[in-house]
């Protein structure tokens, strides 16, 4: 295994399963069932790598199937479990795909997709271990750009570091034969070299951003490959285009641009450079296979009743079927190569209003033995969920309120109403559970996102009377409570 992923691994050495439900608490009201269980199937992955090796290809991953209606937190927790982690993480919907022969995504376009999200992230790791090194290559090119060196210079040949200072210049022989110091280049130099530290620390300053330069980029792909792959493209003909894209010669062209543009895509052109793409590749195929995390969302629109082989529903037990080896684990290819996912982790969620568990294929249960049912919000869960995350939408409406020189205060007493207004939508019409929280806020406080910037406005205060003021209306009204909230 490559380094690299061991210490991926290494970092869930210090995270107990209390310590990973005490960090989702963090964000997530509740749910304790469910956080258990996903904080014991982290843990797991970590406890496989250390059981024997005669046994531990045989430990398989515990998938799950999270039971609840909508907004109760079953994509959130997952989602976090996966930062939490360090691993790849995908969210899926198994609406999206059909069976093979149907028109609609391959199952294993998941898997593809799980290798992208984990080669952006191993990516984006080595990017910042060379950010520095990139840094300072890129201010070099700027500078070159900027002051490109005189010829008398650019002959100039380097003095090498260990060389005396009495030694350095350039030597030439005149006619008779004598060999002479040439003071006039190593003067020019000298004033090249003044010239380019004053200009580094200009631009370190940021006073020469709007200055424009001309610089080479390379042209993206032609236009007639993105026709090849329209929209809804089989993922084996993407795989052409991209395999054509590489075979094709990359053409250039000088544009003119400013140094604040010119200066990200330098940074590209370094990150290219510095960085080993086979070896980003390999490690996330190997992060995939030991630490990724599929999240396939909406399972029980798959669920239909067995049997039934007719009708719009015709490929969902299909779509099972074709799910059950990938579950299972077996050998997927992508374009950057052959992906087991025995040991993936298939974290799967439903409201299962109509359908039920037991309505999936018996294989496929069989695939997700861990059923957690996440219990609906009620109003004092909303309370809860304005308030205690670190991620609250208080605090997310409070700085956007503040990055306008004003302050937004939540009362208590307000937050109680929000919450028991949410409560009482969520009972009167579909229960969308914490997102209707989303709809409460938007409509409480459009008019003073909409005011703002105002000088009047230094302070506003969010209490009950506030709130009731603002949604009375709406409330009494059901057709306009049911189209606004």
């Amino acid at each position: 295994m490559p380094n690299r992923t061991e210490q991926a691994l290494a970092r869930l050495a210090d995270l107990t399963p209390r310590q990973i439900v005490a960090e989702l608490d963090r964000y997530i009201v509740g749910q304790n069932d469910a956080k258990k269980a996903v904080a014991i199937a982290l843990r797991n992955r970590w406890r496989r790598q250390r059981a024997p090796e005669s046994i531990r290809d045989e430990i398989s991953p515990n998938n799950i199937i999270l039971i609840g209606p909508t907004g109760v937190g079953k994509t959130e927790i997952a989602r976090r479990l996966a930062r939490l982690a360090g691993a790849p993480f995908v969210k899926v919907e198994a609406s999206k795909f059909t069976e093979v022969g149907y028109v609609g995504r391959d199952v294993e376009g998941m898997v593809r997709d799980l290798v992208e999200s984990a080669i952006d992230m191993v990516r984006t790791e080595r990017e910042t271990e060379v950010e520095d090194l990139a840094q300072e290559r890129v201010e070099d090119r700027l500078l070159d750009l900027l002051l490109p060196a005189p010829p008398d210079v650019q002959t100039a040949p380097a003095q090498p570091e260990s060389a005396p200072a009495s030694t350095g210049g350039v030597f030439v022989v005149s006619p008779a034969g004598d060999v002479q110091q040439d003071r006039d280049a190593d003067a020019a130099r000298e004033r090249y070299q003044r010239t380019r530290d004053k200009l580094r620390q200009l631009l370190r300053d940021g006073q020469l951003e709007q200055r424009e330069i001309e610089i080479e980029v390379q042209q993206a792909s032609t236009p007639m490959l993105e026709v090849m792959t329209p929209q809804g493209a089989p993922e084996g003909m993407e795989n052409f285009t991209e395999m054509l894209k590489d075979m094709l010669p990359r053409r250039s062209r000088r544009r003119t641009v400013k140094v604040t543009e010119a200066r990200r895509i330098l940074l590209e052109q370094e990150y290219e450079k510095l960085i080993d793409h086979e070896d980003v590749t390999a490690d996330a195929l190997e992060r995939v296979e030991r630490l990724g995390i599929i999240f396939l969302d909406e399972v029980d629109k798959i669920a239909g009743a067995r049997g039934e082989g007719t009708g719009p529903d015709v490929s969902r037990e299909g779509v099972q079927r074709d799910l059950l080896p990938i579950v299972e684990g077996s050998n997927v290819q992508t374009k950057h190569g052959m992906v087991k996912t025995d040991h993936v982790l298939f974290i799967a969620a439903g409201a299962f209003h109509v359908s039920k568990p037991s309505d999936l294929i018996p294989e496929l249960q069989g695939r997700f033995p861990i059923r957690v049912e996440l219990k609906p919000l009620t109003e004092e869960d909303f309370v809860r969920i304005m308030t205690e995350p670190e991620n609250a939408l208080t605090k997310q409406y409070a700085a956007l309120v503040e990055s306008e020189s004003a302050a937004l205060e939540f009362l208590p007493d307000g937050v109680a109403e929000i919450a028991r207004i949410a409560a009482i939508a969520n009972q009167r019409m579909e229960n969308i559970g914490a997102r209707r929280l989303h709809t409460v806020m938007t409509t409480l406080l459009e008019d003073v996102l909409y005011t703002l910037p105002d000088k009047s406005i230094e302070k506003v205060v969010v209490n009950r009377a506030l709130v009731q003021q603002r949604l009375k209306a709406i409330l009494e009204d059901e057709d306009l409570r049911k189209y606004i909230l």
